[in-house]
C-alpha cells in the first residue's frame, strides 16, 4: 500500500468498524481539534476511510468472512478515497508513536518477499507490519517472508491478520517462527514455535463477553448497520435511534434510521429522521437526495424540487439529484429544463443504464420541440 498523502485539516474521515486500540470517541474530538471531522460510516463527502481493526473479528465469524472485507476496500478505492489504517489513523493524529525511519518500497517488499501485492496491502491496511504503508522497514520484510509462507502453506491474508495482534506487537513476531496447521478443525490456524502455542485470531475479540457487557456505540452502530444490510429494517431502525440516543449529534445514524423507516413504511418518521439529519449535518448531500425522493413519492413535488437544488448546490459532481429533477421538470411540462438537466447527467454519468435514459430524453425532447417550431 503506497504512502497516502494525509492531513487532518479539512479531511472527512468515515469509519468501518470500531478501532480495536481507542476509543472512536475520542478519535473523534482529535480529529476535530485538528480541524477535520470524524464519522461513523461513509458519505460522497468521505475523503479517507479509516479500517478498524474489530472489523476482522466479525469477517471471522460471518457467510462472507473476508470477501465481504475485500469488496468493501475495493469500493472505497473505487470511489477514489484514501484507505488508513487504525494504527496509520492513529500515528496521523499524533495518538501513537511512529515506527523507526525505513526505506522499503512496496515493490521491493513484493519481489524479495514473494508476498502478493494484493495480500501485502490487505494485510497493511489491518497492521500486521510495523509500517502501515510504505516505506517499509527491514522488520517489515521478515515479516513478509514469513506471512508469504504461511500463505504457501494454505493461510489465508484474513487468518493471519487476525492472528498476529494477538503475541503483542508484530515486530516482535520476526524472531519467532510461524506455521499453520490444521489442528481443531481449522486448515489455516497460525501457531508459533511448530505448533504449542496458538496465535488464535478468532479470540482476539471476545464478541461474545462483549454482547453481554455494556453495549457500546461502534457495536451498536456496526450491529445496526448489520441489521440494515440483512433487510431487517424494523430491528436496525431500534439500534439506531440506540446509537442517537448514546450520541445524539450523529447525523448519519439519523440519516441511516430515516432510510430505513423509509423502507418499512414509515414515511413520517423517515422524514423527521431525514430532517434531523440535515440539521445535524447542513452539507449532508445524500440527506437533502433521499429527504426529496421521499417528498416525490408523496407527490410533494415543490418541496420535492427545493431538496433536489439544494443536492446539486452542494456537491455538483452528484449525478443522481440532476437526473431526479430532470424527470420532475420533463413530467411538470418544462420540457426545455428537463433537456439542460439531461445534458448535463449525461455530462456526469455517459455510461450507466440511467445514461441511457437520459439521451433518450434530450432525443424526445428535441423532437417535440421541432414539431413546435415547425
Amino acid at each position: 500500500m503506497t504512502a497516502p498523502a494525509v492531513s487532518v485539516p479539512g479531511a472527512v474521515f468515515g469509519t468501518i468498524d470500531a478501532l480495536a486500540a481507542f476509543p472512536l470517541r475520542l478519535a473523534a474530538r482529535e480529529v476535530e481539534r485538528q480541524h477535520g471531522q470524524l464519522r461513523r460510516g461513509i458519505t460522497r463527502r468521505t475523503t479517507h476511510v479509516v479500517f478498524g481493526r474489530t472489523v476482522l473479528a466479525k469477517a471471522g465469524l460471518t457467510k462472507s468472512g473476508d470477501a465481504g472485507i475485500e469488496r468493501r476496500v475495493a469500493a472505497e478505492r473505487a470511489a477514489g478515497r484514501t484507505l488508513i489504517s487504525e494504527n496509520g489513523f492513529l500515528r496521523l493524529l499524533g495518538l501513537m508513536k511512529a515506527p523507526e525511519a525505513s526505506s522499503l518500497s512496496r515493490q521491493s517488499l513484493i519481489e524479495q518477499s514473494r508476498l502478493s501485492g494484493a495480500d501485502l496491502d490487505l494485510l497493511s491496511l489491518f497492521d500486521a507490519f510495523e509500517h502501515d504503508c510504505e516505506p517499509y522497514s527491514f522488520r517489515d520484510l521478515i515479516l513478509a517472508r514469513k506471512y508469504a509462507g504461511l500463505v504457501a502453506g494454505g493461510a489465508t491474508w484474513g487468518a493471519i491478520a487476525r492472528s498476529v495482534h494477538r503475541s503483542g506487537p508484530v515486530a516482535s513476531l520476526t524472531a519467532k517462527s510461524l506455521n499453520v496447521g490444521s489442528q481443531h478443525g481449522r486448515p489455516d490456524a497460525i501457531y508459533l514455535e511448530g505448533g504449542q502455542s496458538e496465535l488464535d485470531g478468532q479470540l482476539l475479540f471476545d464478541l461474545g463477553a462483549a454482547a453481554q457487557g455494556d453495549d457500546t456505540l461502534e457495536d451498536l452502530f456496526a450491529e445496526a448497520e448489520a441489521a440494515e444490510e440483512g433487510g431487517d429494517h424494523d430491528g436496525a431502525a431500534v439500534l439506531y435511534q440506540r446509537c442517537l440516543a448514546i450520541d445524539p449529534s450523529d447525523a448519519i445514524a439519523a440519516f441511516n434510521r430515516a432510510n430505513c423507516l423509509r423502507a418499512g413504511g414509515h414515511a413520517a418518521d423517515a422524514a423527521h429522521d431525514y430532517a434531523r439529519a440535515i440539521k445535524l449535518d447542513p452539507a449532508f448531500v445524500e440527506a437533502w437526495f433521499n429527504l426529496a425522493g421521499l417528498m416525490s413519492e408523496q407527490g410533494r413535488d415543490a418541496s420535492a424540487r427545493r431538496h433536489l437544488h439544494k443536492a446539486i448546490a452542494l456537491d455538483r459532481s452528484y449525478a443522481d439529484p440532476v437526473f431526479n429533477l430532470a424527470r420532475l421538470e420533463f413530467d411538470a411540462g418544462n420540457l426545455p429544463e428537463a433537456r439542460r438537466l439531461w445534458v448535463r447527467y449525461l455530462e456526469l454519468d455517459a455510461e450507466s443504464e440511467w445514461a441511457g435514459v437520459a439521451a433518450r430524453g434530450v432525443q424526445f425532447v428535441d423532437m417535440q420541440l421541432a414539431r413546435t417550431a415547425g
